[in-house]
């Protein structure tokens, strides 16, 4: 706490009105320190309103000793529920002190904290224009940024063809008669504008995000059709005639289709849209002035898919793994990503993932042709309500080629019209992605041609549902069924329907005992199904107890003779008493973890996990019983303490822990979030030899060459936009982390080999340095646009003997370059490296 007290200084004004309010603020300055003594911070933070609001000559004073009165009271505030107070002490502090970025921040991280990401991102952005060289705004902003605007728009607005598509679409139905446009969904305004520019006389536009709504006011009146496009906050849903739009239009445009086409809801805005904002659609053989008549671009969709082979779908959405290091999994415990399991639950979960196929990890394998699903027509309001309420289709499609079926690809063709269309193939170049849905829970995965795959589709919850995916062998499974979903009886369609009865008939049998669902995010099944990660930590874990046993030894050695001083018809009870207290492990990693079970392998062990979902406890009981552990053998820490800020406190008052495991590395590809804060809290807590798993980490980087990484990261100029100045309002968002990337399959050119940019040491904090400089030698000439890192994890260093554990592959990132720098080869780089607060930041020195 800061502890200068200023002096009050005389003003202009003489008197005893100057005297008495100068003994007033002397009065006050000394009330408040004596409270904030008393850690009484609600009172000392009134006796400093009042001294500055008298003397506001003393704000530059008193500045520091304010800040940290504020922050202390909006924590108690914060703690107390009272929201309200909370906000209104900020409020008070930045009329004081507006241009204080260190208060701007903490009134953000507040907001952020209480779910009010827009706001937040108004202060921290306002703190990072005031010092661009504070770290942590500059770090919330970033963090916020990628919540406010995704990352997708700015891919979305460097696809050119896109962009074409949709301008001559709309120009051409606009020239065409429809003169009043809707623009659901806006973004940043870019449909809109298309309209305005093509000649439409009212264009309304309505975004449900306040940032992007922002934005598009800026972008709008930047282009200066500000007059002539009408920005309204608000879903589409809530607007009414005439008291938002003045009649109904001739025309809707919109985007708001997701990988799956129906996931962002577009099938409730336009049957809303049919009813209440266009005008009725033109009839068959009906002719006449467009504006008459309503419709809807895009004018309809076909879906479309394929099923594939794909080891890094597999390996993301199912345990392919019996035994982990030792470690049984047993067969009544069925692992599920939730995708998977969103399948027939209350609970609306998105029901795929999704995938660039054309950038996936070791590529895929088709192994039917490419099959239709669904097409919708937008222009047709009965169909559109119909898609929600019919049953489920049934498709059977043939298998074409031999291989493993792990997952069903959807992409979609978007009519826009008669003439324009575009696609989300995995072979067209595309801002989309492909929507994935794994399949799970098949006795056998293997098919070959003679099969046929079948599966159930439907829009249910405003989601392309494809589920009950079954595999059927005409020539000699004709009496059983690998089932996905062994519950439903599947009904014939069309030419296929006497496959489709032979399977209805087919009988499946009851499992034996009843099966616990556990459901993993896809990066923990992946890591479950890493078994080098967790064969290294048990190796690691019974080293460093080896080395601690001896001591545990003369412990109980000690114990033993000072029990022989007792009667000799007390001996048994006091060698039993004499036996060493077991070795304490804690895992605190992120998500479900199998290494406190591990750990319980390795004898006399008492691990600690922190796992927090229910179902994620069940199931690592169920696994303890599976291996005969003692039903007593794992604890589960957050029930020993009152809140996660005490997760790394000690198991007894008089008790340390023998080893810790901490989450180092996101699946982002970023460190954890105070990481180096919970190893100093850890090194406190360990026994003599205890250790911190990982001892340390390197982060290794290289330089690249990649136009991918820069149009996924900014918009690139007006051309892209068909001439609209959208980038430098869109790019104040820009986020210059790239996270979540797999640099195998990084469409890139590599312009110098691997080095190490920076070590973090849990365990020896010396070792680390927050600032480093680091030559990189050029080998091959061009333009470096991105570095990309990625970690190696050492587990243990100890007597020259090292262990070295990587995470699963693709938590890797990438810094991208404003401002690409061109390079020779032979040349020398120079990166600054700083490391603050968890966070890193590599720039290139010039």
């Amino acid at each position: 706490m800061p502890n200068s007290r200023p002096r009050p200084r005389r003003g202009a004004r003489g008197g005893t009105g100057a005297a008495g309010r100068d003994e007033l603020v002397s009065r006050s300055l000394q009330s408040a320190e004596h409270c904030l003594g008393a850690q009484d911070f609600g009172t000392a933070y009134a006796h400093y309103l009042l001294v500055l609001s008298l003397a506001p000559e003393l704000k530059d004073d008193v500045k520091e000793t304010f800040q940290y009165t504020l922050f202390r009271w909006a924590e108690e505030l914060h703690a107390l529920s009272r929201i309200q107070d909370l906000l209104g002490c900020y409020e008070q502090a930045l009329e004081l002190f507006p241009d204080d970025e260190v208060i701007c921040n903490s009134m953000g991280e507040h907001l952020f904290r209480m779910g009010f990401r827009d706001e937040a991102a108004g202060y921290f952005h306002k703190a990072v224009k005031l010092n661009p060289d504070f770290n942590d705004a500059k770090e919330n902003f970033y963090r916020v940024a990628n919540w406010l605007v995704e990352r997708w728009h700015f891919i979305m607005l460097n696809d050119t063809k896109r962009n074409m598509v949709y301008n001559a679409a709309i120009q051409k139905a606009v020239t065409s008669g429809s003169k009043s446009v809707l623009d659901i969904g806006a973004g940043t305004g870019i449909l809109s504008m298309f309209a305005k520019k093509a000649g439409a006389h009212s264009v309304y536009a309505c975004e449900l995000s306040k940032t992007m709504y922002e934005l598009a006011c800026d972008v709008v009146a930047a282009n200066k059709m500000d007059a002539g496009i009408k920005l309204l906050h608000m879903k589409s849903l809530d607007i009414e005639i005439p008291k938002h739009i003045p009649e109904r239009v001739s025309l809707v445009v919109t985007e708001t289709v997701d990988a799956g086409l129906f996931g962002e809801g577009i099938v409730e805005s336009l049957i809303h849209a049919w009813e209440h904002l266009l005008l009725q659609p033109k009839a068959k053989g009906e002719n006449g002035n467009c504006e008459k008549y309503g419709k809807v671009i895009p004018a309809s969709a076909v879906i479309f898919g394929i099923a594939v082979e794909c080891a890094e779908i597999r390996r993301h959405h199912r345990v392919g793994v019996k035994d982990v290091a030792g470690i049984h999994l047993p067969s009544n415990v069925k692992f599920q990503s939730p995708a998977y399991s969103s399948v027939d639950t209350e609970k609306t979960v998105e029901p795929y993932t999704t995938e660039k196929m054309s950038r996936i990890p070791g590529g895929y394998l088709p192994l039917t042709d490419c099959f239709e699903i669904m097409t919708v027509d937008f222009n047709n309001l009965q169909e559109l309500k119909s898609l929600a309420t019919r049953k489920p289709d049934q498709i059977c499609i043939p298998v074409m080629k031999e291989g493993i079926l792990d997952a069903i690809v959807v992409w979609f063709v978007l009519q826009l019209d008669d003439e324009y269309s575009l696609s989300t193939s995995p072979s067209e170049a595309t801002c989309w992605e492909q929507a994935v849905y794994p399949v799970q829970d098949l006795a056998d995965y293997w098919i070959k041609p003679g099969d046929h795959v079948m599966m159930e589709v439907s829009c249910q919850d405003c989601y392309l549902r494809i589920q009950s995916i079954n595999i059927l062998d005409l020539e000699h499974e004709m009496d059983t069924t690998k089932s996905f979903n062994k519950n439903k009886d599947l009904l014939s369609l069309g030419n296929e329907a006497e496959l489709c009865n032979a399977l209805a008939n087919l009988q499946t049998s009851k499992p034996d005992a009843v099966e616990q669902t556990c459901v993993l995010e896809s990066t923990e099944i992946a890591l479950l199904n890493n078994i080098p990660y967790h064969e290294g930590f048990k190796m690691a874990m019974r080293k460093v107890l080896s080395s601690l046993t001896p001591e545990k030894l003369c412990q109980a050695m000690d114990t033993h003779c000072q029990d022989n001083e007792m009667s000799s018809g007390a001996e048994q009870s006091n060698i039993a008493e004499s036996t060493p207290e077991p070795f304490y492990i804690l895992d605190v990693s992120e998500g479900f973890s199998i290494l406190p079970v591990i750990a319980g392998t390795l004898g006399q062990v008492k691990p600690y996990s922190s796992v927090e979902k229910d179902q994620h406890r069940i199931t690592l009981d169920l696994i303890s019983e599976a291996n005969h552990f003692p039903k007593e053998t794992l604890e589960f820490w957050l029930r020993h303490v009152e809140d996660e800020s005490a997760m790394l406190q000690r198991p007894k008052s008089d008790k340390l822990w023998s080893i810790i495991i901490l989450d180092v590395i996101e699946p982002s590809g970023l460190i954890q979030q105070e990481i180096m804060e919970k190893a100093a809290i850890s090194r406190c807590l360990l026994q003599s030899g205890g250790k911190i798993f990982p001892q340390y980490v390197l982060m290794f980087g290289m330089l690249v060459e990649s136009q991918t990484l820069v149009e996924e990261s900014a918009v690139q100029g007006t051309e892209r936009t068909i001439g609209l100045n959208i980038a430098p309002f869109i790019n104040q968002f820009q986020v210059p982390i790239r996270v979540f990337l797999d640099l195998s399959s990084l469409p890139c050119i590599p312009l110098s080999k691997p080095v190490e940019l920076l070590r973090l040491d849990l365990m020896t904090p010396y070792l680390n340095t927050s600032n480093r400089e680091v030559k990189v030698h050029i080998c091959k000439s061009g333009q470096v646009t991105a570095i990309p890192f990625w970690y190696h994890m050492y587990v243990m260093k100890r007597l020259g003997w090292i262990l070295q554990v990587n995470p699963p592959t693709g938590n890797q990132a990438a810094v991208v370059l404003d401002n690409p720098v061109q390079v020779e080869m032979g040349q020398e780089l120079v990166l600054s490296v700083q490391h603050h607060k968890s966070n890193v930041s590599i720039t290139v020195k010039q």
